[in-house]
């Protein structure tokens, strides 16, 4: 009870006195009588206690060409979409001279006047960024998205 264990028992039963101070303590028995049974479910129970892991996987590439100031939707990034594409719900990277200066979430993706899900590779577009302002002409743009992932 102290250590939050499970008691596992293969082939046997558990006397009666054993189980009613299980029962109080709650504490968790389980019993088999298929040593398969028994050992996948401690895997899956194994797998499931584990803290799932992030990784960010990169999506595309923009190149800042023009940057404009507008008062209703503040500073847009006209870019050109060097490599992959540029989805709206995928976080920005600012690379300038070869250094991660910010990191943020796009407010707006838009095509012309269109607001768009998606820019493919080798199509332009303006990107306003949530929170940082300070975009400069040549900065380049790196979407990525965090995926989880559990190691087997």
């Amino acid at each position: 009870a102290i250590s939050n264990a499970i008691i596992v028992g293969f082939a046997v039963r558990p006397d009666p006195s054993a189980t009613a101070m299980a029962e109080r303590d709650n504490v968790d028995i389980r019993c088999y009588r298929i040593i398969y049974d028994c050992i996948e479910e401690i895997e899956s129970a194994i797998k499931g206690m584990l803290a799932p892991k992030f990784r960010d996987v990169d999506i595309g590439r923009a190149e800042v060409r023009n940057v404009f100031k507008i008062s209703s939707a503040g500073t847009i990034a006209g870019s050109y979409v060097l490599d992959g594409k540029i989805v709206r719900n995928a976080k920005i990277r600012v690379v300038r001279d070869g250094i991660v200066i910010a990191e943020d979430e796009m407010s707006s993706l838009r095509r012309f006047k269109d607001d768009v899900k998606e820019v493919a590779s080798g199509y332009e577009c303006g990107i306003g960024l949530t929170k940082f302002n300070d975009i400069k002409e040549g900065d380049i743009f790196e979407a990525f998205i965090t995926e989880e992932y559990r190691e087997d």
